[in-house]
C-alpha cells in the first residue's frame, strides 16, 4: 500500500466509494459462496468497508482494493463465526465461575399471621360473616 502523493482524504473517500459501487456485489457473492449465509456475508463486507474508511486515508489505497475488501471481510466473518461458536462455552464457564446468579429456592412460608388470615377469610369457616367479602 502506498499513500497517494496528494494525501487528500477526499480522494481516498472517492476511491472507497468507487470500490464500493464496483465491488460490493462481487465481494458479497464470494463470501456467500464461502460461508453459505447472506447475512454473514453482507455484514462482513460492510465491516470491511468501514475499516477501509478508517485505514485507507492514512495508509493509502491498496494495489488491489477488491482483494483487500474480500480478504478483510472473510477474516471478519471467520472471527464472528468463531465468537458465536464459543458463546455457549463461555456462558457455561461464566456460570460455573460465578454461581451467585442462581434463582433462590422457594421456601414454605412459616408465618402464623398469614395462616391465621387465610383461615379467617375462608368461606367454609364463617359463611355468614364472610359473605360480604365473597364474590357473588
Amino acid at each position: 500500500m502506498t499513500p497517494r502523493p496528494d494525501g487528500g482524504v477526499a480522494a481516498h473517500l472517492g476511491e472507497i466509494e468507487r470500490t464500493f459501487r464496483e465491488q460490493y456485489g462481487r465481494a458479497v457473492a464470494v463470501l456467500i459462496r464461502v460461508f453459505g449465509d447472506i447475512d454473514v456475508a453482507e455484514e462482513a463486507v460492510q465491516d470491511a468497508f468501514a475499516v477501509a474508511v478508517q485505514r485507507w486515508p492514512s495508509t493509502g489505497v491498496p494495489p488491489s482494493p477488491a482483494g483487500w475488501i474480500i480478504t478483510t471481510a472473510r477474516n471478519r466473518a471467520i472471527d464472528r463465526l468463531r465468537r458465536e461458536a464459543s458463546r455457549d462455552d463461555r456462558h457455561a464457564e461464566a456460570l460455573r465461575i460465578q454461581p451467585g446468579d442462581e434463582e433462590p429456592e422457594e421456601v414454605a412460608v412459616r408465618d402464623d399471621r398469614l395462616r391465621l388470615i387465610s383461615r379467617s377469610v375462608s368461606p367454609n369457616l364463617f359463611p355468614i360473616r364472610t359473605c360480604s367479602v365473597c364474590p357473588r
